[in-house]
């Protein structure tokens, strides 16, 4: 079963730089571009059969944060990768508290952007390794405060804190399945469940809040 992908981007000239990177490979297929998040948006109300969005952030109109967090509150279900040049601490932080699944430089080359897909669609989280190296320095320091202040009452059953560890690890849906010994249906529905208790929308902003609130270690 093939990925069907959009990109957003306002250069054109990247855009087709994209395609043409996703063109290498046959499990990927192009659906659509926008040239900002307004226009995405509203492609997306037109075709909802995508899997993955590709989003720079710096565009006109609605710039692909924006886009991040409204496309998150409407369709849930579509991963949305960034894909920029810059790998600054406040855009990382802001990308993944509007949701984004996972953090790519444009200059990833086609295999790295191909396996970043793959991961992600999977339940990981595409990342190059300067962006985990700092997103692994905000999930200890936060720049921007996650509820750390005030904590919540939040309680999750043994089950989910199981998951939830195994996430926090950086497995795979499949894996954290397999090292439970359950279905990765059920790892995905507890994985829903957490989402909604701990009130985020990625796993990264998960994993900083439950650290925040000694859920896991």
């Amino acid at each position: 079963m093939k990925i069907r992908i959009a990109i957003a981007d306002d250069n054109n000239f990247l855009i087709s730089t994209i395609r043409e990177k996703l063109s290498f490979f046959n499990d990927l297929e192009y659906q659509f571009s926008a040239l900002n998040g307004k226009e995405l948006i509203r492609k997306l109300n037109q075709n909802t059969a995508i899997d993955l969005i590709l989003m720079d952030i710096e565009m006109p109109i609605m710039n692909g944060i924006e886009a991040t967090a409204e496309i998150k509150k409407r369709f849930p279900n579509i991963k949305i990768v960034m894909l920029t040049a810059f790998d600054n601490d406040e855009n990382i932080f802001n990308a993944i508290k509007a949701g984004a699944d996972g953090y790519l430089l444009k200059e990833t080359k086609p295999e790295e952007l191909h396996q970043g897909i793959v991961d992600t669609i999977n339940g990981g989280a595409a990342m190059n390794p300067s962006i985990a190296i700092k997103t692994l320095r905000l999930l200890r320091n936060p720049i921007v405060n996650v509820d750390s202040h005030h904590k919540a009452d939040i309680t999750l059953t043994d089950r989910e804190t199981e998951v939830l560890e195994q996430l926090a690890k950086g497995y795979s849906y499949s894996i954290i399945a397999d090292n439970l010994i359950i279905s990765s249906g059920t790892v995905r529905k507890h994985i829903e469940n957490i989402y909604k208790k701990l009130q985020v929308h990625n796993k990264i902003e998960a994993i900083i809040k439950a650290r925040n609130n000694n859920l896991i270690d």
